[in-house]
């Protein structure tokens, strides 16, 4: 979602400089080799964390229809259905992740550390009273360590957590996201600006510590165009027509979305890279992948006309998003066809657009590099 047609033209180019320009061999070998995935993030990947922990609050509605309701009932998913992890597990040909707080579910093909509401920072390291608190605590650093305890207590030695890792995908992200909601909160945002360095910087490390015990392919994704979805359309939107694009989202948040990228970026190739030649570390770009199923959503099959408004709400204002009463709520309904909407809550994404977004990154150029080797899509 960038703030204009040059922008999008730059942020492509800057994408293609910093990663593929930068870029490495698959050093890891091809998809077969793939046995496993282990995923740490957040409500873009979190297929039932959340849930097992109950908490009160914003998403305690994501426990009961409608989310789920094309997948047949509520999994945990903030979506209708399945998101980007589901559709890359089944292209490896491997099952669905479990959620790491699930209990007695299998963990052979790997593990889903990922939890709805995580931030990259710790909350008491970064927020300490000065912005918004989350309400999930289950950091990146907290994930991190679940995923060593895991490793440790179902391989043993470092050998053998070593061994397993050269088979498997790791993913690290979406996550970050939430630092900037939560601060984003009643904050400007080029206050909250200052806290990039730092959320890259915690992101940057944590892909150490997992390259250090021995993986070898490892998936590090950008943030979202977050100036092109409903909720901050909704809360951050402007009476002058100059702050919005000609897409209809919101430049400063886009721009700011970039910042981030760039960084986090300029890191993994200037840092990650040189210090780990021997390991195929991509850049899933979400950015660019997200404005390019807004500029193609008709022929990718949702309707045009709704692409920034939420299936599931109150139906309030041009969005239909209302934060005081989220998707789930009484009063909300959802739309009669999801796979027409690419937003399902005005924060989460549908099951389709979640399959688009699949495709156009995993299968197609905004993966750098291509470390999967799966068929690109047509």
């Amino acid at each position: 979602m960038a703030s204009s047609a040059a922008f999008f033209v730059f942020s492509v180019l800057v994408a293609l400089h910093l990663c593929c320009c930068h870029g490495q061999a698959n050093a890891a070998g091809s998809t077969s080799d793939v046995t496993a995935i282990y995923s740490l993030g957040d409500s873009i990947t979190d297929t039932g964390n959340l849930i097992k922990e109950a908490p009160p609050g914003m998403f305690e509605t994501i426990k009961h229809l409608p989310y789920g309701i094309t997948f047949g009932y509520p999994t945990g998913r903030c979506s209708d259905g399945l998101l980007m992890i589901d559709f890359l597990a089944q292209d490896l040909g491997l099952p669905f992740l479990n959620p790491y707080l699930g209990k007695n579910k299998s963990f052979d093909h790997g593990v889903n550390f990922a939890v709805a509401g995580a931030t990259a920072m710790d909350p008491a390291d970064q927020f300490n009273g000065r912005f918004f608190m989350p309400f999930a605590a289950n950091s990146l650093k907290v994930q991190l360590r679940w995923f060593k305890d895991f490793m440790k207590s179902s391989f043993g030695t470092d050998e053998d957590i070593r061994k397993r890792l050269q088979s498997s995908l790791v993913l690290i992200g979406e996550i970050g996201g939430n630092d900037y909601n939560y601060a984003l909160f009643g904050r400007n945002v080029s206050e909250v600006e200052k806290l990039i360095p730092g959320v890259v910087r915690t992101i940057v490390d944590a892909a150490k510590e997992v390259l250090d015990m021995g993986a070898n392919r490892v998936i590090i994704p950008g943030n979202f165009p977050i100036g092109c979805i409903p909720t901050y359309l909704t809360t951050k939107g402007s009476s002058e027509p100059s702050d919005y694009d000609s897409m209809g989202c919101l430049k400063e948040l886009n721009l700011f979305a970039a910042k981030h990228n760039a960084r986090l970026q300029r890191a993994i190739a200037d840092e990650l890279r040189p210090s780990y030649p021997a390991a195929s570390i991509a850049y899933a770009d979400y950015f660019n992948s997200f404005l390019t199923l807004l500029n193609t959503a008709d022929e990718l099959g949702f309707d045009a006309s709704s692409v920034r408004k939420a299936c599931c709400g109150a139906g309030a204002g041009e969005y239909n998003y209302d934060w005081r009463r989220m998707c789930g709520a009484e009063g909300t309904a959802a739309c009669a066809e999801p796979e027409k909407y690419v937003s399902w809550d005005g924060i989460h994404m549908t099951q389709a657009a979640y399959r688009a977004m699949s495709r156009l990154v995993y299968h197609g150029r905004y993966l750098q590099p291509q470390v999967l080797n799966l068929e690109e899509a047509p």
